[in-house]
């Protein structure tokens, strides 16, 4: 059987996914030859050459990929973080973009011992494990309502705790369900949240628009129809002093903190970019709500007689304007 080089298969690859339209040929390319041999792309020089059956299997999977098929759904897997996680059909494919999220999220319970962090809209458990891996400490609890994505979860979190990982609770259901996660009213640190949020109708690469789960991506006309029931949510379960962040559309630079900052029990909202610079996350703190003002006591020094007689006066004037 002959064999030829690796290189000429790569650069032949890298060919024709970019005549396909393909954003990064090269590296899909390599990442492809990467997952048929079994190594990283690092090590790829290790493997000058290959059996001629070996180019037709990669030719076969180059040509899926050709077709906008996602790399990940190709080579089953993608790296988030410091953890390799398991997709398919069905799930959302964490984005790098969600990472910065992520660093800020951990830096934000950097002093908190043993905290407890929720994360809405979990899909493959992304965040949650990120975070635990992070703080092993940690009581994380993620949140999912499409089976699918469930069933990813559960097994990325299998993974996770198979590796050492600490356990992370999936819970699945509406995470605008109040049943759900009534336990956890007024108790948690961190609640993290990437839900859909792509306004309906923008363009989005075939990648996304033909198999990324529609409703993982688009959050109603203006994008924020998740978002904004999902303010009330984390409110709920943050304890004072506990803190938010959520991601969002690179277009809601305004419109999402403005939501935040409307919330009289949420304060510090800040706007954050994500690696490509552009604004990707928002996030704020619970704050407790100023105690009312107590209605003016009546004066001492007015006899309690009068007092009394001057309420009855008043009665009477609201029942003769009550009613018609």
């Amino acid at each position: 059987m002959s064999r030829v080089s690796l290189r000429s298969a790569i650069m032949a690859a890298t060919a024709t996914l970019d005549a396909a339209g393909v954003p990064s040929p090269g590296a899909d390319a390599e990442e492809l030859a990467g997952h048929l041999l079994g190594v990283s792309r690092t090590r790829l020089g290790l493997t000058p050459l290959v059996e001629s059956s070996w180019v037709d299997d990669y030719q076969a999977l180059v040509a899926k990929r050709a077709q906008r098929i996602p790399l990940q759904y190709l080579i089953g897997s993608v790296q988030f973080g410091s953890a390799r996680l398991t997709v398919g059909p069905g799930v959302f494919i964490p984005r790098p973009e969600t990472e910065s999220l992520v660093e800020w999220a951990v830096k934000a319970i950097a002093g908190v011992r043993n905290p407890v962090v929720v994360d809405l809209c979990a899909g493959s458990g992304a965040i949650a494990i990120a975070i635990s891996a992070v703080r092993p400490d940690a009581r994380v609890i993620a949140v999912e309502r499409a089976p699918a994505a469930l069933a990813f979860a559960r097994r990325n979190i299998v993974a996770h705790v198979d590796a050492g990982g600490t356990r992370v609770e999936l819970r699945g259901g509406d995470v605008l369900d109040e049943r759900l996660m009534v336990d956890l009213d007024g108790l948690v640190d961190l609640v993290t949240a990437n839900p859909p949020y792509v306004p309906d109708g923008t363009a989005v690469a075939p990648e996304v628009a033909d198999h990324d789960p529609p409703e993982a991506v688009f959050g109603g006309p203006d994008g924020l129809a998740v978002i904004k029931p999902l303010l009330s949510v984390a409110a709920g379960l943050l304890k004072v002093g506990g803190v938010l962040a959520i991601e969002h559309d690179d277009t809601h630079a305004d419109s999402a903190p403005a939501l935040l900052r409307a919330r009289r029990v949420l304060d510090d909202v800040a706007e954050h970019a994500d690696l490509t610079g552009r604004p990707r996350f928002v996030t704020a703190t619970r704050v407790r709500l100023p105690d009312r003002p107590a209605a003016p006591a009546e004066p001492d020094d007015v006899p309690a007689g009068r007092r009394l007689r001057g309420k009855k006066n008043k009665d009477k004037q609201s029942k003769g304007q009550s009613g018609s």
